[in-house]
Parts: structure tokens; sequence; C-alpha cells
């Protein structure tokens, strides 16, 4: 791979981060931007920068006249499922890349993080296993946005998205991971005697569903941003299986030793909050890191993975004729991930 300088633009986030592993990991020069310092800062240097805020941008621009390579992950602040700001999440971007591609002459390479929501998945079903090209639901949704205006610039680099399912990974203090709210959860339900159910209902239990570890996202950017055959191209890029949760819940509960129970149907924001004092005695009765109840699990956020009814795949062939051929087990990647937790010390 030919040799970058690389500016990763929500370089705090999940996807941010794990995208500066991957480049510090192959020996490239990198740079993170994000509007507050990460928590857990990576051996590189970081700018703050308000990606809302055009002159803001412009002025930290200057630090980055040697950038080749941007990976976009910012995203402005969202609740769980709907649409999000268009307005704001299209500004940011915009603001972005105009300053850096001003001050950076040698700029090559534009790498957008979007999703599968491209496709309407959190609407309701939809044409499944879905492709790149399919048409788009008529609904708002700021990819559309983003993907159409850095397309239609006249410009000498060139640009590409990855198109994720649910992401995961190592998030110490981000509630928003299904890896710590599943854990938690088990725990909690270790803790009140009961059987460890898949909190949905039995529909969503049997659907087929997919996800992909941060880092094999990253990997794939990566790989895009310096793949001339990935060039002006949307790419969906998933861990390479598809499972149901029917078949995985049985595996977490062997991992935390509890025993199965029926899916209950119920809503985890509304019967978890409760059990605050529960994860308390937890953390207090196994030594562990002293972890807020509100910082290691965000049960909307598990209500919207467990909600869906309905099959969601994406088809990943076009990314493999392109010559992305990884692939990773996510029942492996659940362990792992748990594994992770576990040795922080941030679960039992």
């Amino acid at each position: 791979m030919a040799a970058m300088t690389a500016v990763v633009l929500g370089a705090s986030g999940m996807l941010g981060g794990a995208i500066c592993r991957q480049l510090i990991e192959d020996g490239q020069k990198v740079i993170g931007v994000s509007r507050r310092p990460p928590r857990e800062p990576l051996p590189i240097p970081y700018l703050s920068m308000d990606l809302l805020d055009p002159a803001d941008c412009r002025a930290k621009a200057a630090e980055l006249s040697d950038i080749t390579h941007i990976f976009y992950a910012g995203r402005a602040p969202h609740g769980e499922g709907g649409n999000e700001s268009v307005e704001d999440n299209l500004a940011m971007l915009v603001n972005a890349v105009d300053a850096i591609s001003a001050a950076a002459p040698g700029l090559r390479h534009v790498n957008l993080m979007h999703g599968t929501k491209y496709y309407g998945n959190h609407l309701g079903p939809y044409k499944t296993p879905a492709e790149e090209d399919d048409p788009r639901p008529g609904v708002p949704n700021f990819y559309y946005d983003q993907q159409d205006w850095i397309s239609g610039l006249d410009v000498p680099w060139s640009w590409s998205v990855v198109r994720p399912p649910l992401v995961f990974g190592f998030t110490p203090g981000k509630p928003r991971n299904l890896v710590s709210v599943i854990a938690a959860y088990a725990e909690i339900m270790r803790e009140l005697g009961r059987p460890f159910s898949f909190p949905g209902t039995e529909t969503a239990y049997d659907c087929l569903a997919e996800c992909a570890h941060a880092h094999h996202i990253a990997r794939a950017a990566v790989w895009m941003a310096g793949t001339p055959a990935a060039a002006n191209q949307a790419f969906n890029i998933t861990n390479g299986d598809i499972f149901r949760w029917s078949t995985l819940w049985p595996r977490f509960a062997a991992y935390f030793g509890l025993e199965v129970g029926p899916p209950l149907g119920i809503s985890l924001a509304e019967t978890m909050p409760e059990h605050a004092p529960v994860w308390d005695r937890i953390v207090a009765k196994h030594d562990l890191v002293p972890t807020p109840y509100s910082d290691i699990a965000l049960w909307d956020y598990g209500d919207y993975v467990f909600a869906p009814t309905y099959d969601i795949i994406a088809d990943t062939t076009k990314a493999r004729l392109a010559g992305f051929h990884d692939v990773i087990k996510s029942d492996q990647m659940f362990t792992d991930l748990f594994d992770s937790y576990r040795t922080a010390r941030l679960i039992p």
C-alpha cells in the first residue's frame, strides 16, 4: 500500500478510533480530529475541530497541508432509530472537506463511513440481501446527501463509501455498544436470579441478522482508500457471515454461565433503568472498575437492535470481487469482545 498522511475526522468514536489504530498498524502517518479529546488517546497528534463551524474548520485545516487521505467518521448528535439531521451531517462533511482539500494540494482520497440504513433497514421490511445500487427509500437520509455531494464534485481526488451494518467493538465508557448492553443485562439477570432471555419478540429472535467488528470495518476503509478498483464507489462491508439471535443467544448464555429463557418481548429502556442499584451491587461485589450505570449500557440501543421482525442482510459480493476478502466469525467476535470487557474489569 502506498504511503498515506491521513486525517481521521471523528477520531474519538468507535469507528474513527478503529481507523486510527489500523493506520498506525499499517505504518501510516495519521492525525486524529474530534471536537473533544478521546477518552483513551492513541500515540498520534490530535486536533480539536468543530465541524459545524466552517471558520473553525478553515483555521484548523492550516495544520493539515500535507494530508493525502481523509477518513470521515463524523456524525451529528442523534437518538436511536428514525432519521438523523440531514442538514447538520451534510454541513459537517462539506465544511471539513472544503477546508482540508483547500489546504492540502496533495489530497488523493476521501473515505466516508455510512451504513446499511441507506437501504431503509430501520424503517421496516425491505429487499434483502441489499445491494449497493438498490433504489433509495423515499425518506430523508444524510447518507444520500453526503454521497450525492461528494460524487458531484469536479476534483482531482477520488472517494469511497463504507456501508456497514451494526458495528461493535471495545468501547469503555461508551454505552451505545451492544456488547456492553448484553454483558450488563446478563450480569443483572444473574444477580436477580432470572434466566437469560432474549428481550425482543420470538419473531425477532429467529430473523436473520449480521454485524461487523469495528476493526474489520477499519481494515475495509483503509483498503478502499488505497485501492484504485474501489475508487468512486460504495461497498457493503460485514463480518461476512449471517446469524439468528436464536443461534447466538444460547452461546452468550454459556459464556456467562446462565440458563436460557424464552423471548420476553419487552422494552429494555422501560424495564432496565430501575436496576441501577443492582449494577452498583455487582460492581462492588466483584471489585470492578467503577462504571456508572449510564456508561455501561444504553438500553434504548438494545431495543433498537432487537426490535426488527424481518431479516437484515446486505450483499458483500461487490467488495469481494474488488479484492477485499477478510471475514470474521461473529460469534467469536462477541466472545473476544466480552473477554476484553472482562479483562478490563468492567464486567465480572
